[in-house]
């Protein structure tokens, strides 16, 4: 009897240890050869998928694969896509299966956040009422850290060492300097709906006298005139000011601050919240103002990474084969924490059915009662997510990461046609 293969994609927007979990995946998947054939890959994720752009990850040794683990972005290709619900676009799904089918897919992990997890319930649901021997495993990441269900996700603890990295860097340039007319820097970090990334640069401070002195989150509705009070109280006291933005803040109607264009499925795209609120201090207060946006640098910054969220990224994508080869469909390997000191956790299996979508905001017990930083339990919360260090290879000069020749499978079908 043939045994069946197994596909892993990524999805939505990468990190610094997606590919940690990939390398982690195939390592796992190989060390089952009893069970696994073939250990595919999509390239682009779900579009890979539907267009049959597969690859084979037996071209990867185990030194590849040592490499793999230690390099950011996604090696396989990702993508920002949305399957139709099963019942609006049965020709999609027909398209999926076939490509399963003919490349004999038994295994389906899906290595994204709150909407992969919603592309792992529709596939499993889809391939239950087809009758198609399917286990799909949802594999969480996210440098939002808003996925539901799971403690923190793969990917948030290394961009936020990052951005605390880069507030505190800040933080000593403003106060090597001196002006008589007062500083103010604004950092904008990542973060639509939900604020953790902005919480994390909390993390750069000792005291209330180091940056960053005030943090804007989605959570709480902006009040210009409380902010203003308080930027101009820290610069009376210090002579400069640092403030960290989340993209996504809001007003109290509950409008964004600031925003681009939208993109052809209306999504927002979102930037220069910090921009705007550096020049509202500068108009308002007269400071001398400088703003940065990170933007991809926070996710990428694969000289940088968490080892905690590095050995996290690993477990999740060893938990996810383990589930698929015990048959538990529909589930995503998700991090349980155990202790705060010293940090404990492991990995456990949740519905994806029961987390698809939804989004994780700050809770309030995280956020400072004025709004405007947070309080004790988020650092608690934070510290250990970011702790330990993966020291990236260098060559000269730079850090060395590898670019692996990665040929696609021999298609079987026609070209898709969606």
């Amino acid at each position: 009897m043939n045994k069946a293969n197994l596909l892993y994609a990524q999805s939505g927007g990468v990190t610094a240890v997606i590919n940690a979990t990939a390398a982690s995946v195939i390592e796992a998947a190989r060390a089952r050869a009893d069970a696994v054939g073939r250990v595919l890959a999509a390239r682009h994720g779900i579009l890979g998928a539907l267009d049959e752009d597969l690859i084979d990850t037996a071209r990867l040794s185990a030194a590849d694969l040592r490499r793999l683990a230690g390099t950011p972005g996604g090696a396989f290709g990702s993508c920002r896509f949305d399957l139709d619900p099963p019942e609006a676009n049965r020709d999609q799904y027909d398209r999926l299966f076939a490509v399963f089918a003919a490349h004999d897919i038994g295994y389906f992990l899906y290595n994204g956040g709150n909407g992969s997890m919603d592309t792992v319930a529709k596939v499993s649901r889809a391939a239950a009422e087809r009758g198609y021997p399917l286990v799909c495993v949802g594999v969480p990441k996210t440098v939002d850290n808003d996925l539901e269900g799971t403690d923190c996700s793969p990917g948030f603890g290394s961009a936020a060492k990052y951005a605390a990295t880069s507030m505190l860097e800040a933080g000593l340039d403003l106060a090597a300097m001196t002006s008589r007319v007062g500083r103010a820097f604004v950092l904008e970090v990542m973060g639509r709906n939900a604020g953790w990334l902005a919480a994390a640069t909390a993390l750069a401070a000792r005291n209330d006298d180091e940056p960053p002195h005030v943090i804007l989150m989605p959570e709480v509705p902006f009040d210009e005139e409380a902010f203003l009070a308080v930027v101009r109280s820290t610069v009376s006291r210090l002579g400069y000011c640092a403030v960290t933005v989340s993209e996504g803040i809001r007003r109290a109607d509950g409008s964004l601050l600031m925003e681009q264009d939208e993109d052809a499925k209306g999504h927002v795209q979102l930037g220069g919240a910090g921009q705007c609120i550096a020049r509202l201090i500068h108009s308002r207060l007269g400071y001398k103002h400088h703003w940065a946006i990170p933007d991809y640098l926070q996710r990428a910054a694969g000289h940088l990474v968490s080892a905690t969220d590095h050995a996290q990224a690993r477990a999740v994508g060893q938990a996810a084969v383990e589930y698929a080869l015990a048959g538990r469909d529909g589930v995503m390997a998700a991090i349980r924490r155990l202790a705060d000191a010293p940090y404990r956790w492991d990995v456990a299996p949740v519905a994806v059915a029961a987390i698809a979508n939804l989004e994780r905001q700050v809770p309030r017990a995280f956020i400072r009662p004025d709004g405007l930083h947070v309080t004790d339990a988020a650092r608690t919360y934070l510290r250990p997510l970011i702790e330990g260090e993966m020291p990236a290879c260098f060559a000269g000069g730079l850090p060395d990461y590898p670019r692996f020749p990665l040929p696609g499978v021999p298609r079987k079908l026609a070209p898709y046609r969606p």
